[in-house]
């Protein structure tokens, strides 16, 4: 079952009244990236390709073209015991023929989450703008998430916040 809007909230930091939804809460962009060289998936492991900040123009805004780009998220997100995390792109970008990719948050995730933006067509993106709803449903576990990106880019969310 899926939780309530509310109940999604109380597990997201920063948050403002707007984010809530009925059954999940906005996630906003933090800032983008374009990987510059292979990534590997092996048996024994993974490599994340190098990656490069794209600039936002001074207004904050980013005017992208057609093509793949690593989304970071502005909020920490934190999973609850007896949950698992959903990520679903806002309809919005749907509409402006731009696609949302996303993985599965396992309960005990904490962090602040990124996903892969298809664009298909030119587009501008603000930084603040609403790009994803996560919702939370109730599910078994057998133990909480521990694996390498337990605690992604908290620091730098602390270090923001100063």
């Amino acid at each position: 079952m899926y939780r309530s809007g509310a109940f999604v909230a109380e597990h997201v930091e920063p948050i403002a009244d707007e984010q809530v939804q009925p059954n999940g809460v906005d996630l906003t962009l933090d800032s983008l990236f374009e990987q510059v060289s292979p990534g590997r998936l092996g048996v024994e492991g993974k490599t994340i390709g190098d990656r490069e900040a794209i600039d936002a123009g001074a207004d904050g805004t980013y005017l992208l073209p057609p093509g793949g780009y690593v989304l970071q998220y502005a909020e920490t997100i934190r999973i609850p015991d007896g949950h698992v995390g959903f990520l679903y792109p806002r309809s919005s970008l749907m509409r402006n023929s731009c696609m949302l990719n996303t993985a599965v948050w396992d309960a005990g995730y904490e962090g602040r989450g990124e996903g892969l933006l298809q664009v298909h067509h030119d587009v501008e993106l603000e930084t603040g703008a609403r790009v994803a709803q996560l919702v939370l449903a109730r599910a078994d576990n057998e133990e909480l998430y521990d694996g390498s990106y337990q605690g992604e880019r908290l620091s730098e969310a602390k270090s923001k916040s100063r």
